[in-house]
Formats: structure tokens, C-alpha cells, sequence
């Protein structure tokens, strides 16, 4: 019995955004790395052919990374934000809230875990923070629990 993939939460933006890697990749992509396979099999030898052992590495990787898109994409469920308020927190709004361990103001969108960017600001509503912060509305607080120990966040605004 075929096991149920779960579904995973993208807003309208990321489904697009994915859409749009994987029409690249099947596009272009596929492409330059079938034309780099061809140069390098027209150098001869392919046992000690190492632009060939790469074309071939590139290529095992980007099939790799079309198959995980269109799993992706086949198990989608969008978040209809037109549905959503500024009330609570919940996957596709931005968040400022106050750290209280390091004193300042920070800003995060909320998104599926596929979508998430720490470094872009985009935290997923499965992380540890993400979880605190779901349903909370704006002058709540919400406890994490870090390696360093608890954290406190306040919420300060919500938007879409």
C-alpha cells in the first residue's frame, strides 16, 4: 500500500515560485547539461572523462531536485489569504515582535516549512518560534524554548 505524502503549506507567491524553478530546470537546464554530457563523451575515454563525471553528478542532481518539485507541487495546499485576518497569527503574514533577550525588534513571515528562509526572514510555522507565535494576536506574548534557554517574544503587529 502506497504510503500518503503529506500536504505541504505554500502560499500563492511560493507555489509560483516553485512552479517557475521547475519550468527552468526542465527547460533550460536539462538542456546545458545534455549539451555538457555530449561535449564531454566527444572527448573520448569516459573512465578517466572527469568533465564527464561531472555532467553526470549535475545531472543525477538536478533530476533529483525536479523530482522533489513535482512532489512538492503534486502534494500542495495553498493558503488562501484572502480568508486570513490581521487578528492572529498564521502562515503567510509578517510578524514584528519584540525579543526580549536581545532587546530589539524582528520581523518574520510565516510560512510552510518548504517556503522557510531563515536568512530571508521567512520562518516556518513548524519551527520552534513559528509554533509560539501561531494564533497569537498583537500584544501577546509567546515563550520558545531555545538551546540557550526560554525566549520571550511579544507581538507588536501583525500584517498580510
Amino acid at each position: 500500500m502506497a504510503e500518503k505524502e503529506t500536504k505541504i503549506k505554500l502560499t500563492a507567491e511560493g507555489k509560483r515560485r516553485y512552479e517557475a524553478e521547475l519550468n527552468e530546470l526542465k527547460t533550460v537546464k536539462r538542456k546545458e547539461i545534455a549539451e555538457n554530457l555530449q561535449t564531454a563523451r566527444a572527448q573520448g575515454d569516459l573512465s578517466e572523462n572527469s568533465e564527464y563525471d561531472e555532467a553526470k553528478n549535475d545531472q543525477a542532481k538536478l533530476e533529483a531536485r525536479i523530482k522533489e518539485l513535482e512532489s512538492i507541487l503534486r502534494n500542495v495546499e495553498i493558503i488562501d489569504e484572502s480568508l486570513l485576518s490581521d487578528e492572529k497569527v498564521h502562515i503567510g503574514c509578517t510578524v514584528k515582535v519584540f525579543d526580549r533577550d536581545y532587546n530589539e525588534e524582528v520581523t518574520f513571515q510565516i510560512v510552510g516549512s518548504s517556503e522557510a528562509d531563515p536568512f530571508k526572514g521567512k520562518i516556518s510555522d513548524e519551527s520552534p518560534v513559528g509554533k509560539a507565535l501561531i494564533d497569537k494576536s498583537v500584544g501577546d506574548k509567546a515563550l520558545v524554548e531555545t538551546p540557550g534557554g526560554e525566549n520571550e517574544f511579544t507581538i507588536l503587529e501583525i500584517s498580510m
